[in-house]
């Protein structure tokens, strides 16, 4: 069992405190829960929030050495962090532990000086504030999230769910990282580097999302889908089709079919033995060599690398989603 220790640091944010419970507990493996979520503080109590009402944390920061993973939720402010809170987070990275941060969060992690050098994000309003004040780190104000070697920092609010749907995806893989998003309601794994704040999230109410196109799309994957076959579905021209596109999902029409053309091999990779040339074809990445190419580029991994590390042997290993 894997182990995460959440250090809430005042005042919380109550809803990025729940994302990681909310997100790793449906996974099992091997009949069990895949992971142990444990919340901790500097001085366990009753803890301020920035909403209507405080949070009540029992343990206190000897859980972080029990951790595999440390993670630091956001909340307001961020000035003053409990020194007892630096020095947790320094020992657990030079214990090797997995370092991870939703939302404002990073700048705990930046506090510590686990940061430093690194690619991180935080949320986007508060952006100029962290880069003035840690100007030693690679900022990257305009993603979901950012992995950069065992650190990981998210944007905020709901950015924080990605980041814990990918570290599922890394432990796990698609499949399982796919099934609790379906359980959640959310989106399915989206890729890190997504822009974080789409200026227009929502279509005015006429009926005129491209929701539609897009789950013809999902069913249509081993096809050799074009511009024109995505404009022609949603009766628009390409390049209404490729800025609609932009403004709902952050992302061009190609970039997006590109991830679920990936998030679909993936899942092949991990639930069949099918030959490589069959899985490229069922996720429309044409040929096997393409195959490799765009897995190595994403994961790492080649496909048969891949397929050895998340293939489970027996059904008593396969993780599976409660």
């Amino acid at each position: 069992m894997h182990r995460i220790v959440v250090i809430a640091v005042p005042p919380v944010t109550a809803f990025d405190l729940s994302i990681p419970e909310l997100i790793f507990t449906p996974v099992e493996a091997g009949g069990r829960p895949a992971y142990d979520i444990r919340v901790c503080t500097a001085e366990p109590g009753i803890l301020r929030s920035g909403g209507a009402f405080d949070v009540s944390v029992h343990r206190g920061l000897e859980a972080v050495a029990e951790a595999d993973t440390v993670m630091v939720t956001g909340g307001a402010g961020r000035e003053d962090v409990p020194p007892a809170v630096l020095t947790a987070l320094r020992e657990a990275a030079a214990a090797g532990k997995r370092i991870a941060s939703i939302c404002t969060g990073a700048f705990v992690l930046a506090e510590a000086g686990l940061l430093e050098g690194r690619r991180a994000t935080t949320y986007w309003a508060k952006s100029d504030v962290f880069r003035r004040r840690y100007p030693a780190v690679r900022l990257e104000p305009d993603v979901l999230f950012v992995e950069d070697g065992p650190v990981l920092t998210s944007a905020g609010l709901a950015a924080g769910i990605d980041l814990c749907l990918h570290m599922i995806r890394s432990d796990h893989g698609a499949a399982a990282a796919n099934e609790v998003a379906r359980l959640a309601v959310v989106a399915p794994v989206r890729p890190g580097g997504q822009a974080q704040f789409i200026e227009t999230p929502l279509p005015a109410e006429t009926g005129a999302s491209l929701a539609e196109t897009r789950a013809w799309a999902l069913q249509r994957l081993d096809q050799q889908l074009t511009l024109t076959d995505l404009a022609r579905h949603a009766n628009n021209s390409v390049r209404t089709l490729t800025r609609r596109f932009r403004d709902e999902t952050g992302l061009s029409p190609l970039q997006w079919l590109l991830h679920q053309r990936i998030i679909r091999a993936r899942e092949l990779l991990e639930s069949t033995d099918l030959p490589m040339d069959v899985v490229a074809a069922r996720s429309g990445l044409g040929s096997a060599d393409s195959l490799r190419q765009h897995l190595v580029r994403r994961v790492g991994l080649t496909p048969t690398a891949y397929r050895r590390s998340f293939t489970r042997l027996s059904e008593h290993q396969e993780p599976v989603v409660r």
